[in-house]
């Protein structure tokens, strides 16, 4: 379609003189086109001196206006160096009066006329650049450059700052640079003299495009965004700039670089640092702490730029003022800083792109997003048609009503159509974007007076280390009032105050936790909750209180996703870590949040205990199988990949079964495989038993370590063959072999548990039907029983109940109902690992008859039910009078008793039938006891 069939708007000539003698230079254009022409040149003085300047290439540009750009970018990158100063203003003129007539005429959409004058504006940095480092190195000024490397700027970068980072290029803008070099690539005693021409040839570049002559100018340039600028040069090494960030950089320095784009030299050197810096601009945790910072750096522009006061046309900044530009913007960023560090898709530059995602994932409501989009493009109009009038970088709207009428006739509108639009966006967007950085108490009821509570308890809050800074101070006590109201409506406040001071003692900061729940109150009610109920929680939240990011989430309270749903969203984010700690580091942060999920959904009632244990269960699992393929990776990179076919993670116990509670370890073991290969083939190669047992013990590592984001899970490897003086990782012929010739009975009990869950698939597919052989092979029903009876002796002697609540060890309870089941799984010969199947199998053996089967399966249910319930409420097994009335409401509306005492007493009881029903057949009879 041609140029002139795409015109969707008309500019009428403000100066129809002017507009004339445009007309006049162009002939040969007609109908619409001479109209477009004669409009713009009749608005704009500097457009009309361009049209006149460019009579002869314009009516062929405009047959075809996208061949045109692409022509004239092939053109200047061609420029030879002496033609370059002349070229590319030649460039500019030309870009500048297409793209004016395209964004005039509706023929291009925003979106297209700011990318054009971006990428000139790329493409006149990186001729630039190469031209000044070619005069550098062709003057032996840069120590150890050849012609070689003038592609890749001998390792200096341009970043591409605001908005021609994010391909947003206003009309007549400042471009923002950051420019750095890659001091690597230079030997530390060339170093100076790398740097000294690395300035030199940044402040040619400057020059060549900033510097007014005879044919313009390219683009003002501004280096005042890189670190110190009042102290720092206008090129300095990347690793200096790295050090800045790191230990002195601010929160506007992190929105900086949202929209932060290599644009000239060495773009590999720019992508690599962007990728170094990206711990210091997106978080790991979700930061609403930025949120205050950017009302204040909001509240600092304005007052710098003096644009307080009430909303007023004449002369209003489009850009800084209320309702501008800037506020969408901020509003954007600020979002996308508040959540970038756990979703990735929020690191877009551009602020309708940004805009888009936040909403697409719940972070802005969508109409709230749609019409923000829209209110910021046509804000961009307005600010545009104000710079094309004089090619002036101004933002502000015209003083005098001639100056709007100008702006109207460039829009094709009229003066009072185009002020009555100008303000109702302007408000609307004011309205739409206070609201986040500074909600309005006033619309709020007052608060009401604070509860009496025991003052030495709060007193003693501000000298504990959440508190330590003033800004932490501030945030909470404005929280306070919210918080002390809603402990005084718990059953025991006095209670959950106490709860809360434990809480708020084991903080290790303050800022962006209670930046958190400012900006989000229900999770006041959850902390309440959580403090009012559990201590083991509360002391789990305290420690890692970034798990509170996952409720913000949106699918916190969403069905449990199932396992393989895990390890696909744990496999997605280790891939998209860079080494070996941060993966693990990766690992623990999101196992944590998975963790303290469960535990509020069981605190909450949203899963029964039983449904809780399988989600404890699958988590390790996930876990286990995220990382055992980790693990190996960096083994291998010293040791070479695995001998022979790998090896298999074989878990036992609980975790076998698929019921964990929220402090269970992990019982597994490690089964491998040489098939024959003697040693592996890295550069330090090991023989294949001494592999695996180190890869085994880096595993162990990788899970138990105590990392930046805490541990993972305690590891028990004592059911090996074997056990503690067995090597660490078995062979898959030695496990056979001794499953088949050496394994004591209780071993073999244990195997009716176990399962795999990580490593080699094929190999674990052997490792189970191995298991299913064992246990199908023919057993004296008679020879189990009576080892059964014998461990049960050892057991009663050796342990004895650990408290009231110790549901656990003893007669009747879960560890003697377990070792019955198995002792069924085993004699029966099937491959099922839970204590109902088992308790089939004794039944059908006659060890149990219904009523006792049924009583066992009453007293495990209760029991697990009960030690599930009371791990989430402590770290310890409690007594009665420490579980707080809280946590005694949640144990007793898990178990469906009335009240503790209710609950002891069924236990108790059931725990008596459940003994007797063993002991009718697992009994230690004077012979066997001998």
């Amino acid at each position: 379609m041609s140029f002139s069939n795409r015109i969707t708007s008309m500019p009428v000539a403000y100066d129809p003189d002017r507009g004339d003698e445009a007309r006049a230079a162009l002939p040969e254009l007609s109908g619409v086109l001479a109209d477009l022409v004669g409009g713009a040149a009749g608005c704009s003085p500097y457009l009309c001196g361009l049209i006149e300047k460019e009579a002869a290439w314009l009516p062929e540009a405009l047959d075809a206006p996208e061949d045109a750009v692409t022509a004239e970018f092939a053109r200047s990158s061609a420029l030879s160096p002496d033609a370059l100063n002349t070229g590319l203003r030649q460039a500019k003129r030309r870009i500048a009066l297409l793209t004016a007539l395209a964004d005039l005429g509706g023929v291009w959409p925003l979106e297209q006329v700011t990318a054009t004058l971006s990428d000139l504006a790329d493409l006149a940095c990186d001729r630039a650049l190469k031209t000044a480092i070619a005069a550098q190195i062709n003057r032996k000024k840069l120590p150890g450059m050849t012609e070689d490397d003038i592609e890749t700027a001998g390792g200096m970068v341009v970043l591409a700052m605001g908005k021609m980072g994010a391909r947003e290029l206003n009309y007549s803008s400042d471009i923002d640079l950051i420019c750095l070099f890659d001091e690597s690539r230079f030997d530390r005693d060339d170093f100076h003299d790398a740097r000294t021409a690395f300035i030199r040839a940044t402040r040619q570049m400057s020059a060549a495009l900033n510097d007014l002559t005879g044919d313009g100018y390219v683009f003002r340039t501004d280096l005042r965004l890189r670190p110190d600028p009042a102290v720092t040069p206008v090129c300095i090494a990347m690793e200096a700039a790295m050090r800045y960030y790191e230990s002195l950089g601010r929160t506007w320095e992190r929105a900086a670089y949202i929209k932060a784009r290599p644009a000239a030299g060495d773009l590999a050197a720019g992508n690599r640092f962007l990728g170094d810096l990206t711990p210091f601009v997106w978080r790991r945790h979700l930061d609403f702490a930025a949120i205050q910072d950017a009302h204040d750096m909001r509240l600092r522009i304005r007052e710098h730029k003096g644009l307080g006061g009430p909303m007023s046309l004449p002369g209003h900044n489009m850009k800084l003022g209320r309702g501008g530009i800037r506020e969408i913007e901020f509003f954007t960023q600020t979002r996308q800083i508040i959540a970038g560090g756990r979703d990735t898709d929020l690191r877009v530059r551009g602020t309708v792109d940004g805009l888009r995602v936040l909403a697409a994932k719940g972070w802005v409501p969508e109409d709230v997003a749609t019409r923000l989009s829209d209110h910021y493009r046509a804000h961009r109009m307005v600010e545009h048609r104000l710079q094309m009038v004089h090619d002036a970088q101004t933002h502000d709207l015209p003083n005098s009503e001639a100056g709007f009428d100008r702006i109207a006739a460039m829009m094709g509108t009229s003066r009072a159509a185009l002020e009555k639009d100008i303000l109702e966006r302007l408000t609307e967007v004011h309205a739409l974007t206070e609201g986040f950085f500074a909600p309005d108490a006033s619309a709020s009821p007052p608060p009401e007076p604070e509860p009496e509570f025991e003052t030495d308890v709060m007193t003693r809050w501000y000298s504990y280390p959440a508190f330590r800074s003033d800004r932490a101070v501030q945030i909470f006590k404005r929280l306070r009032p919210e918080i002390l109201s809603r402990l005084s409506r718990a059953a025991k406040p006095e209670e959950a105050l106490s709860a809360l001071d434990g809480f708020l003692a084991g903080l290790p900061a303050g800022v962006q936790l209670f930046s958190l729940f400012e900006a989000n109150p229900v999770l006041i009610d959850l902390l309440v909750d959580i403090v009012g109920t559990s201590p083991a929680l509360a002391t789990h939240l305290a420690r890692n209180a970034g798990v509170l990011d996952a409720v913000i989430g949106g699918d916190f309270f969403a069905d449990w996703p199932g396992l393989d749903a895990l390890k696909a969203d744990l496999d997605t984010i280790l891939e998209r870590e860079p080494d070996y700690e941060a993966k693990l580091d990766t690992t623990r942060r999101w196992a944590k949040e998975w963790h303290f999920r469960i535990g509020v959904h069981h605190l909450r009632g949203l899963v029964d205990a039983v449904t809780a244990g399988q989600h404890y269960a699958d988590l390790a699992q996930a876990v286990l199988a995220g990382l055992w393929p980790v693990v190996v990776a960096e083994f291998s990179t010293k040791h070479g990949t695995p001998p022979g076919r790998g090896a298999s993670v074989l878990a036992m116990g609980s975790l076998g079964v698929g019921q964990l509670s929220s402090s269970s370890d992990l019982d597994v073991i490690v089964i491998y495989d040489a098939d024959g290969v003697e040693m592996s083939d890295g550069r330090r190669p090991l023989a294949a038993r001494p592999y695996y047992a180190r890869l085994t013990q880096a595993f162990i590592t990788a899970l138990t370590a105590r990392m930046s984001q805490g541990r993972l899970y305690e590891v028990d490897m004592r059911l090996r063959p074997s056990g503690n003086q067995g090597p660490v990782a078995t062979s898959l012929a030695s496990f056979r072999d001794y499953q088949e010739n050496q394994a004591w009975t209780w071993e073999h009990l244990a195997l009716t548990r176990a399962r795999v869950v990580a490593g080699d698939p094929d190999l674990g597919a052997e490792i189970e039907q191995f298991r299913t052989d064992i246990l199908s092979r023919l057993r004296d029903p008679e020879d189990v029983r009576a080892e059964v009876a014998r461990m049960r002796a050892r057991i009663s002697a050796a342990k004895t109940p650990n408290g009231p609540w110790d549901t656990k060890i003893g007669p009747g309870r879960m560890q003697d109902i377990e070792l019955v089941a198995q002792a069924g799984a085993l004699v029966q010969g099937g491959p099922a690992r839970d204590v109902a199947s088992g308790l089939d199998g004794a039944v059908a053996i006659g060890w149990l008859d219904d009523a006792g089967k049924a009583a066992l399966l009453h007293a495990y249910r209760l029991s697990w039910t009960t030690q599930l319930s009371i791990r989430l409420l402590s770290e310890t097994l409690p007594n009665s009078d420490q579980i707080g009335q809280g946590g005694a409401a949640f144990l007793t509306r898990q178990t469906g008793h009335s009240d503790l005492d209710a609950l002891s007493a069924d236990l108790a009881s059931a725990w008596q039938a459940a003994a007797q029903a063993i002991d009718a057949h697992f009994a230690v009879t004077e012979m066997e006891d001998e």
